[in-house]
């Protein structure tokens, strides 16, 4: 993992939950810890991590991460077992 990608760990799990994470450093991160990443229609993205399972929504048309999705990124990497 590199420095960006340990970073974008860590300001998922950082209290208070902030809201300007790019989902592309989100995308990167999963896609360093094993995820398999797929299109679902329209802007849903499907994930698979250690046998856990979620659909996202990538934001548009800012590319920055809302607080609610990232709270759900957060409970998604805590029950795959990704923690910083």
């Amino acid at each position: 993992m590199n420095n960006k990608q340990k970073k974008t760990l860590k300001a998922i799990f950082e209290n208070p939950v902030k809201s300007n994470i790019k989902w592309s450093d989100i995308e990167s991160l999963l896609n360093e810890c094993g995820a398999k990443i797929s299109e679902g229609n329209g802007s849903r993205v499907r994930i698979s991590l250690n046998g856990e399972y979620a659909v996202f929504h990538r934001p548009h048309p800012s590319p920055d991460t809302d607080k609610g999705a990232v709270k759900s990124i957060r409970r998604f990497l805590d029950q795959a077992g990704v923690t910083p």
